[in-house]
């Protein structure tokens, strides 16, 4: 049986929904659900909810960037998160390997871990480039010199160099690994039986040279974005709209969502907001 309600607004273009609605949606998809479990909760046609991420996420593309600057930051965490657009990589032609466009991506991610504000990220292939690219636009959002820390991804220490200089309290941790057993489940992570510190530059308090805090939120990343969920198919089609979803992802925490441990925003504990926002200031003016 066809949902009279469906009929209804499938026709609608985005700027035509109410706002409530819109709010709505925008609510389903940061906590997690999926483009078309949205369709059926709501009535409203995939394509119009698409073209609602799309834009709030552009929108939230530019608060991010025009409010996360000028930050002092004592001790920042970087990390990457994998996922994929269309396909996974083994599965990509030549000519589709070299657009870049398709296949695995990352989301490069700086957390402040005072505050748990998610300082800086960058969305592509874990590229040296890419590496490079994220470090410049994170040094431009700092106006101080934090202490570094990240994973034993090997052109790190070079973008940190060319970002922050030579003198940046900077190190690294490697994980050792486990051989994967023949019993072992096929998805199962593998386990980690090692975690070295390895100082790169300066002088890094030794207490603070960790990645779990940056780790746990690519957790939150996995459970709020229905994009990262492994073992689905609710991956994105296209990277306009992956981009797009982790723009409104991160948007929403630091703005909108109460962090359980801070009893606040990241933005109001880092001092940039004195409220929580609403979720409806994330969408575009109608």
């Amino acid at each position: 049986m066809v949902n009279p309600l469906r009929l209804k607004v499938k026709g609608f273009i985005m700027n035509k929904l109410p706002r409530d609605k819109q709010r709505t949606i925008l609510s389903m998809l940061v906590e997690g659900n999926s483009i078309r479990s949205i369709e059926r909760m709501t009535g409203v046609h995939r394509d119009t909810i698409m073209r609602l991420g799309l834009a709030a996420g552009e929108h939230c593309e530019r608060i991010l960037d025009e409010r996360m600057r000028g930050l002092e930051c004592h001790s920042l965490q970087v990390d990457e998160v994998w996922c994929y657009v269309q396909k996974k990589q083994r599965h990509l032609t030549k000519a589709e390997k070299e657009a870049k466009r398709i296949g695995d991506q990352y989301v490069f991610v700086a957390l402040d871990a005072s505050t748990k504000l998610v300082v800086s990220y960058r969305v592509g292939k874990r590229s040296t480039d890419n590496t490079f690219l994220f470090l410049e636009e994170l040094r431009g959002r700092v106006r101080n010199t934090p202490q570094l820390t990240t994973d034993a991804f090997a052109p790190y220490p070079s973008a940190v160099e060319n970002a922050f200089g030579a003198n940046i309290s900077y190190a690294q941790i490697i994980k050792m690994y486990e051989g994967i057993s023949e019993g072992d489940a096929r998805y199962s992570p593998p386990r980690v039986k090692e975690v070295l510190k390895s100082i790169i530059s300066g002088n890094p308090d030794k207490r603070k040279i960790s990645t779990s805090f940056v780790e746990r939120g690519n957790l939150t990343i996995r459970m709020q974005m229905r994009r990262f969920t492994r073992l689905t198919n609710a991956f994105s089609k296209k990277l306009e709209n992956l981009k797009a979803a982790v723009a409104l992802h991160f948007a929403w925490y630091n703005l909108c969502r109460i962090h359980s441990s801070l009893r606040v925003t990241p933005a109001m504990q880092a001092g940039l907001e004195g409220r929580v926002w609403d979720l409806g200031e994330l969408l575009p003016a109608s």
